[in-house]
């Protein structure tokens, strides 16, 4: 299991439930994901099997940017 950055466009606890959702729909279990929406990347950590890719694509269809950091 790994674990990915991501920078996002996620504004306010409702972007954030929309990704979770999206995210845990894909198998991504709750708790194993996070965005912190007090730095200015608004950062996505998510802990799962999924690739970096795969993130970013679901939280695509979810309606939001995810940028991979290091």
């Amino acid at each position: 299991m790994a674990t990915y950055h991501f920078k996002t466009n996620a504004k306010c606890s409702g972007c954030t439930a929309k990704i979770g959702a999206a995210l845990e729909q894909n198998g991504v279990q709750a708790g194993k994901w996070a965005v912190d929406l007090t730095v200015p990347d608004k950062t996505l950590t998510v802990e799962s099997d999924l690739s970096a890719e795969k993130i970013a694509e679901v939280v695509a269809q979810a309606g939001f940017k995810a940028e991979k950091t290091e």
